[in-house]
């Protein structure tokens, strides 16, 4: 296990640990930058709008990300999905979905 591995490691195992969403708000707060805490958020509505069917350019322009970012979370998220399966809340909208 490398240096970075086992960092990473032991951020997973913090997070995990944080038990309320205030606290995990705190945690975020102190371990990132105002610009890195938001671009996060940014990076999971581009998920979520993706999930949604929602076009790229939309997605760019209502975030106001780059096209290039919003097609690296379609990328990320097609392999998040072909690794790992939704949890029940998101599977069960996404089969309601038309």
């Amino acid at each position: 296990m490398t240096a970075n591995d086992h960092y990473q490691a032991e951020l997973i195992s913090h997070l995990l640990a944080i038990d309320s969403p205030e606290a995990m708000d705190a945690a975020l707060a102190d371990l990132l930058t105002p610009a890195e805490y938001q671009e996060i958020s940014k990076r999971l509505q581009i998920f979520k709008l993706l999930r949604e069917g929602v076009p790229h350019r939309k997605i760019a322009e209502t975030l106001g990300v780059g096209i290039a970012t919003v097609s690296r979370g379609s990328r990320a998220l097609a392999t998040l999905h072909a690794s790992t399966p939704l949890p029940s809340s998101q599977a069960s909208s996404r089969n309601d979905a038309p």
